[in-house]
């Protein structure tokens, strides 16, 4: 009998993580919680409505359907230690504990372990709201462009990279006058590092690491990367731009940091992110997180060869040495679409069609993000909507079709960037 697996999140990461899961033969049957509109269409898989931050919850519904692996999508979850407790009920999970979630959870955290253990990164100070006027002193001290991040979990808008010290400020006040609650309660000023970013993931099960292919995201709404920082509007794989040289580097960084996390006592067993930026004196850290990235997840799956569900089993079960990745030579290149008004406010329940016609295109898949049935009919249900992958012999050749097939969806309000993958066509000189 092949596995169960439960699969915690409803974004177009998880949509990614359930249809790789679906193409493997090792897998029966697939729950999601909640799962979305796509996730339901799914070969044996089927949405359960469960409290997915609820760690008591989550382990007795795995004991109770005798799944034999559950894989932990977004971040909330892991930080509330919904690993720990499927663990403790003797069930594999993958995604590292609440001590290894700290380091999305904490950027302060982070940041303390990259010091202790000599990662790589720039510059950082943490304060709390006493301490505003020290916080202050410190963006005078680093100077403009700076970079000031709530410490806590903030959905991806707790970061602001200011280009003057009037903005920076302004920064600081948010986070300690309550936007972002109580994860803007500690607040880091870090130096601004210059340089083209880049994310490189990795499987790690405790002392192993297996990197990923690295990809490119595009955090602006806005064309030439205008306009405010969202979840990501559309991403890259592989990183034409990232020399051997700066791969290895971030490969060993990688190893450094899972390294560090095992002498302090930390079993992390999931996806470590590294979000780095390659600056003149090599790669460096910007951050971690301690899952999938989203929207990466939609161009590093469809490129990995080996199947998902072995990899995801052998990292829960600490026994990743007994693999090696295979990847795809083709590239993949992922356009987000996007209800109108996001990052801000927006309408939902929005009718969705030609997803049928865009998925004719050779190569293209598309992920649903905010999607969910509606009376027998699929309709918009959250800011980033769909995820429009392409995958194929080269960059020109993705980035067409991936248009192509966004040109055939519609629904109301519908837009996304139209220059995701220019970077890959351009060289370095343009990030």
């Amino acid at each position: 009998m092949g596995m169960q697996v439960l699969v915690l999140g409803s974004g177009g990461r998880e949509h990614a993580i359930v249809k790789s899961l679906a193409q493997s033969p090792l897998v029966d049957a697939i729950f999601t919680a909640p799962g979305n509109g796509g996730t339901a269409l799914e070969r044996d898989t089927v949405s359960v409505s469960l409290d997915v931050e609820d760690p008591t919850a989550v382990a007795s519904y795995a004991v109770e359907m005798s799944i034999d692996l559950v894989v932990i999508g977004p971040e909330a979850p892991l930080v509330a230690g919904v690993a720990d407790a499927v663990r403790a009920a003797g069930i594999p999970a993958f995604g590292p504990g609440a001590s290894g979630a700290r380091i999305e959870g904490s950027k302060a955290f982070s940041k303390d372990l990259m010091a202790r253990h000599g990662i790589p990164a720039g510059r950082s100070r943490t304060f709390t709201a006493e301490e505003r006027e020290a916080a202050y002193a410190t963006l005078n001290e680093f100077g403009a462009p700076v970079v000031v991040k709530a410490d806590g979990l903030a959905a991806g808008k707790g970061v602001t990279v200011a280009m003057d010290l009037e903005t920076a400020k302004a920064a600081v006040d948010e986070c300690f006058d309550g936007r972002f609650g109580a994860a803007g309660a500690t607040v880091l000023v870090e130096e601004y590092l210059e340089g083209p970013e880049c994310s490189l993931l990795a499987f790690v099960d405790g002392r192993t690491v297996l990197p990923m292919a690295p990809a490119q995201d595009h955090k602006r709404v806005g064309d030439g990367d205008t306009g405010p920082n969202t979840g990501g509007m559309g991403v890259y794989s592989p990183v034409p731009l990232v020399t051997a040289d700066e791969y290895a580097r971030m490969v060993e960084i990688m190893w450094m940091s899972a390294d560090a996390m095992a002498d302090e006592g930390i079993d992390y067993r999931g996806v470590l992110y590294g979000g780095f930026i390659l600056t003149t004196e090599g790669p460096k850290l910007l951050e971690f997180n301690a899952r999938f990235g989203d929207p990466e997840t939609q161009v590093i799956l469809p490129r990995l060869q080996t199947d998902l569900a072995e990899v995801l089993l052998a990292c829960a079960e600490g026994r990743l040495e007994e693999l090696q990745l295979s990847w795809s030579s083709h590239v993949a290149v992922s356009v987000v679409v996007a209800s109108s008004g996001y990052p801000g406010s927006y309408e939902t329940g929005k009718p969705i069609a030609g997803i049928e016609s865009a998925e004719e295109i050779p190569g293209v898949t598309v992920y649903h993000a905010g999607t969910k049935m509606d009376g027998g009919d699929l309709v918009t249900a959250g800011g980033r909507v769909l995820n429009v992958t392409a995958t194929a012999i080269d960059f020109e050749t993705a980035i067409a079709n991936a248009y192509d097939a966004v040109d055939r969806i519609q629904f109301e309000g519908a837009f996304s960037r139209r220059d995701i993958g220019r970077r890959a066509l351009l060289g370095r000189s343009s990030s």
